[in-house]
Order: structure tokens, then C-alpha cells, then sequence
């Protein structure tokens, strides 16, 4: 005989299985590819009402569109009310080919879009091609590479920033405690944290654990069909933190 308590799990086992279908199948609607394929490959996104052509550089890592780009952009079309992008200072992490970027730049953000040297030239060249006479204001791409640098190019007195994007740059790669320190030096008392993760390895759930011990975290999306988490964070009380640490 089937147990009481049985029955509503499974049900809310089915439900959450429907709403993650019918959400992952929302955002990947968004991509479009050519009708025709001319002299260059691109693949096509809507968002805001508008196409967006990006160009992948596949012999750059960095330089591939993953979902988790798509799923943080969903995010931000479509919670404008309560993540109004307007005039809002923005920077972003590991931009890739700069969906995320544009998109915020779309919605009204001023965004700073950041990434390694190698990416830069095809991260300037889709953010110009699709945000030019677009948007209120002309994003910013450049150069940073996560760790000490972070501090030199960003100090904490001159830039502030209401909002830190980031789609898929936790992955099995050797550079997880500077990207943790980077997260870190830009995220200010009144900053969020806006980041999709594609659940891979290992290295994604431990980096999870300890992201948790620095900063307030709050599950807004949970795709596993797409295997993609999207993230709210926001920093904890340095002065409880710092009397928590010594303790231990």
C-alpha cells in the first residue's frame, strides 16, 4: 500500500520536473540560427525585443557561448522589477562573447566587461556590433585577470558596482581562489551577485561550500535538465565574519 507521505513528493517531484522543462525550454528559445550561412558563422539571440549576433572564436575556450550565459540573461529580461539594470553600474566576469554584457547594456546598465587578453577581440567585436546606437550607455570591455590585479585596476575607494554577472566561470580550473578573491574585492556592502553555474565536477560544488562562507546565498534558478544553477549573493558582515574565522 502506498504511504500518505509518498504521494506529495512524488507529485512535487513531477511539478518541479515541469517547471524546470518549461523554463529551460523558455530561455534556449531565445537562440536562433541564420537562414542562410554566409561568409561568417554567427548565432542569433533574442532579448529585449532585440537580435542579438554573436560570433564564437571555438579555438579560445573562453570564447564559447555556454547556456549558463542564456540563463542569466533570461533572468535579467525578465525580473526587471526587481532587478532594474537602469543606470546601474555593472561589471561582469569572464564575459566569454559578451551575451551577458549586451544584454545588460540593453536593459540600461553601464557595464564594465571583463575577460582575458586572448578573449578580447572577439568580446570587443560582438559588444560593439550589437550595442552600438542601441544603448544609453557604451560598454566598457576590458582586460582583467583575476587575483592581485583586481585591487590595482579596481580599487575599492573609485569603483563601486551595484551589480557583479558572472555565467559559468566555475569550472575544473586552476584559478578558483582568485576568482574567490576577486569576488571578494568587488563585492561591496551594497552590492549583488548575479551568477549561473553549470554543475560539471567537483570543484563546482566545493567552490559552492566556500563561496557560502563569505557570502549570503539564495537559489533563483534550478535547471537540471540544463544542469545550471543561478545564484543571488550577497557579502556577509565582514566584522561577524572576521570574529567567526578566529574562533575556528
Amino acid at each position: 500500500m502506498e504511504s500518505s507521505q509518498s504521494k506529495p513528493t512524488e507529485d512535487a517531484k513531477e511539478q518541479g520536473a515541469a517547471v524546470d522543462a518549461e523554463l529551460a525550454k523558455a530561455i534556449m528559445s531565445r537562440c536562433f540560427h541564420p537562414s542562410v550561412i554566409g561568409v561568417e558563422t554567427w548565432e542569433g539571440y533574442i532579448f529585449s525585443d532585440m537580435e542579438i549576433k554573436i560570433k564564437e572564436s571555438t579555438d579560445v575556450y573562453g570564447a564559447v557561448l555556454w547556456p549558463s550565459a542564456m540563463v542569466l540573461c533570461h533572468f535579467l529580461e525578465t525580473n526587471r522589477d526587481e532587478h532594474n539594470l537602469l543606470d546601474k553600474n555593472v561589471i561582469e566576469l569572464g564575459a566569454g562573447t559578451g551575451l551577458v554584457t549586451i544584454v545588460a547594456s540593453l536593459l540600461g546598465a553601464k557595464v564594465t566587461s571583463t575577460d582575458l587578453p586572448d578573449v578580447l577581440g572577439n568580446l570587443q567585436y560582438n559588444v560593439v556590433r550589437n550595442t552600438k546606437d542601441r544603448c544609453k550607455y557604451i560598454p566598457l570591455v576590458t582586460e582583467l585577470i583575476w587575483g592581485p590585479e583586481v585591487e590595482q585596476r579596481f580599487p575599492r575607494a573609485t569603483h563601486c558596482f551595484d551589480y557583479i554577472l558572472a555565467a559559468d566561470v566555475v569550472y575544473a580550473h586552476s584559478y578558483l581562489d582568485e576568482l574567490m578573491d576577486t569576488f571578494d574585492h568587488l563585492c561591496q556592502e551594497n552590492t549583488q551577485i548575479l551568477w549561473a553555474m553549470r554543475f560539471r565536477l567537483d570543484p563546482e560544488n566545493s567552490f559552492v561550500g566556500r563561496f557560502q562562507q563569505r557570502f549570503h546565498l539564495e537559489e533563483l534558478y534550478n535547471l537540471p535538465s540544463l544542469s545550471i544553477k543561478l545564484y543571488r549573493a550577497w557579502r556577509k558582515d565582514t566584522r561577524t565574519r572576521d570574529q567567526r574565522e578566529t574562533a575556528a
